[in-house]
């Protein structure tokens, strides 16, 4: 019989929980911000690049460092951020414009799948690629994104969760549908902006009510709850939450952990990730991919002090709610038996901002899930199309592209997102930056292995990745499974998991899946035969360069001598001036960014000269030297902020 839980001596009792009533001040921020975030989407749409895929999914690649730094910034920073908050090396964004986009450019891909099409042949990678990072997508981003959204809703303004998500998801798909990713990458430099300055408000407010940094130190050693379980340590601070470097054996994220496993974890994301690579290959050209890289990087030194300490500062100010520890008050507090940590931010909006700065703050944590759900939306159309529609219908039209893309697989997507309400609030469990990297732990080694390998060792084949990845994915699924079986037990519960999980962490796994994949995909590729070296160039980091012509490996699904993104058969005449659709149908189109008016064909000599520029790596030599030197600086700030929190 467990034990009952027990007030500890010299601790208040809990309270009860604050109900907010919506003053008009804030319900009028938020409809303001809504609308004007609206307005831009709507406005961006309307300047946009024409109406081409390549133009909607790679905004023109005509966007300049700054709205790409922004957008990959707010990508990772959105709500989740807030809620759970990552730790991964500024150093990756480096790795990112250095290693990996000069890479992708020259080899004049929109989509990572389509990388891997090109370096290794067929078509089984591809779809396999495609069809694992939709499903990523959908249990790491989508479910954890709307799970964050609606935890904050309810916590500071009791809003019904179905309704409000609904409004947030429509919002979101009309500017990401009407305008493309030039809309996504505008609105989220815009959010991005906001979110930044809110999260420095509140971090002031924060500091200044618990004493600044001093006084942080002392009362968070004190944030004890009322309410413990007896005989257990699980209510006591940690007496390492100050220090980054923990316990390669206790510690709750050991410090081998942190710097490898995590830096694979980091590398997928930043830099195979399609949401977030797909930013970077808007940019106009590499020197302004480089830039969006290093001020990205800038910026993620910035949640050190608004986001992760103003989430002790809340555990020092509400140690009841946000560390509750017995699991029926915290199922009263929060929904969840395991722990309430995830509304330590949300708690201190509600708790510290007055009545215009809250409203400020709710717009702030909903840009923020905008922002993240933009990107997701925009990401998987244009995975869903280049790399699966098109193998379905090999003869699209690019109007049916742009349709299927921007239409029908966002509608799809939103749908799957209300359903998966309900199990998000079912499945909840205390820590989501726990839950998002074990995830993650599982299943994105394999990935992060093939696009290392593929990238640095030209011996590397299509057997030797594809066994590789289904080796990986076998290892990682058993681990993932058993995960689900055997839940994480609570502060009273004896743990009686099998030792694979409770004494190798999910960071270690990670580690030993990398090695694992490596191992068999370097044993693979070297008992079978090689891919000859012409179909290497400007597919791998030595060859980038290279002005030699690529000859392309066969690919049974391409689309006849169109390549993808290009402009459908004159036969399939896309309309003309006097042929002018139904202004129903003429609403449909400009929401999809299509156009009735017939486009001037390009020539073969002009369609050549386009894609030289497009998949140019040249670089101006002041330009690439200012990103250079701006690289080693925050190189060594951030070993700086690393050596002195350890």
């Amino acid at each position: 019989m467990p034990a009952s839980p027990e007030l500890v001596t010299g601790t208040p009792e809990p309270e009860v929980p604050r109900k907010f009533t919506l003053e008009a001040a804030v319900i009028a921020v938020v409809v303001v911000y809504f609308v004007f975030v609206l307005a831009v989407g709507i406005w961006v749409s309307e300047n946009r690049t024409g109406p081409t895929v390549g133009g909607y999914f790679l905004a023109g690649q005509s966007m300049t460092w700054w709205p790409v730094s922004f957008c990959v910034y707010s990508n990772e920073a959105g709500i989740v951020y807030f809620v759970a908050v990552y730790k991964e090396a500024a150093w990756v964004l480096i790795a990112l414009g250095w290693i990996f986009v000069p890479v992708y450019i020259s080899a004049g891909v929109v989509t990572m799948p389509e990388y891997l099409r090109k370096r290794f042949g067929g078509q089984r990678i591809q779809i396999y690629m495609s069809v694992l990072s939709l499903i990523l997508y959908i249990f790491t981003k989508i479910s954890t994104d709307i799970f964050s959204g609606a935890l904050f809703i309810q916590v500071s303004l009791g809003w019904d969760l179905y309704v409000s998500t609904v409004v947030l998801l429509v919002v979101t798909a009309l500017y990401t549908i009407a305008g493309g990713l030039t809309a996504v990458i505008y609105t989220d430099a815009l959010q991005t902006v906001i979110m930044i300055i809110g999260a420095f408000v509140l971090m002031f407010i924060a500091f200044d009510k618990v004493g600044w940094y001093e006084g942080l130190l002392v009362q968070y050693e004190r944030a004890v709850p009322a309410i413990t379980v007896p005989n257990t340590t699980c209510h006591l601070p940690r007496s390492d939450a100050f220090h980054i470097f923990r316990d390669p054996v206790t510690g709750d994220l050991p410090w081998p952990g942190l710097i490898f496993g995590l830096t694979v974890l980091a590398t997928w994301v930043w830099c195979t990730d399609q949401v977030i690579v797909q930013r970077s290959l808007s940019a106009k050209n590499l020197s302004h991919a480089k830039g969006g890289s290093v001020l990205g990087g800038y910026l993620k030194v910035f949640p050190m002090f608004f986001v992760v300490m103003p989430g002790m500062i809340s555990r020092a100010l509400y140690p009841n709610e946000v560390g509750c520890v017995d699991p029926g008050e915290c199922m009263e507090i929060c929904g969840a038996s395991v722990g309430c940590s995830n509304i330590a931010y949300p708690k201190l909006v509600v708790e510290l901002m007055p009545v215009g700065l809250r409203g400020l703050m709710i717009a702030v944590m909903m840009a923020a899930l905008m922002s993240s759900l933009t990107s997701i939306f925009n990401s998987s159309s244009t995975l869903f199309t280049m790399d699966i529609w098109q193998r379905i219908r090999p003869r699209a039209t690019e109007r049916e592209l742009m349709v299927v893309g921007t239409g029908v697989f966002i509608l799809l997507l939103m749908a799957l997102s209300i359903v998966w309400i309900p199990v998000i609030q079912t499945a909840n469990s205390g820590q989501l930056f726990d839950y998002i990297q074990s995830i993650t732990s599982y299943l994105a080694p394999p990935v992060t292995t093939v696009f290392i390998m593929a990238i640095l060792w030209g011996r590397v084949n299509e057997q030797g990745a594809f066994w590789g990845l289904m080796v990986g994915l076998v290892v990682g699924t058993v681990r993932m499974v058993m995960e689900f079986v055997y839940s994480t037990p609570s502060c009273r519960e004896k743990d009686l998991r099998p030792a694979l999980l409770k004494d190798v962490h999910y960071l270690y796994f990670a580690l030993i899946l990398l090695a694992l994949t490596a191992l068999i995909i370097t044993a693979v590729s070297l008992c079978t035969a090689p891919i000859p070296e012409q179909h290497h160039v400007r597919l791998t980091w030595w060859t980038r360069h290279s002005k030699k012509e690529r000859v392309e490996l066969e690919d049974p699904w391409a689309r006849g001598s169109q390549p993808a993104g290009s402009a459908p058969s004159t036969t399939e005449s896309e309309g003309s001036d006097e042929d002018t659709p139904a202004w129903w149908k003429r609403a449909g189109m400009w929401l999809c960014g299509l156009s009735h008016v017939a486009k001037q064909e390009m020539s073969e000599e002009e369609q050549k000269a386009l894609e030289r520029k497009l998949t140019s790596i040249e670089e101006d030599h002041t330009w690439k030297t200012v990103c250079n030197v701006n690289a080693l600086i925050l190189l060594t700030v951030n070993v700086f902020l690393w050596g002195y929190f350890a």
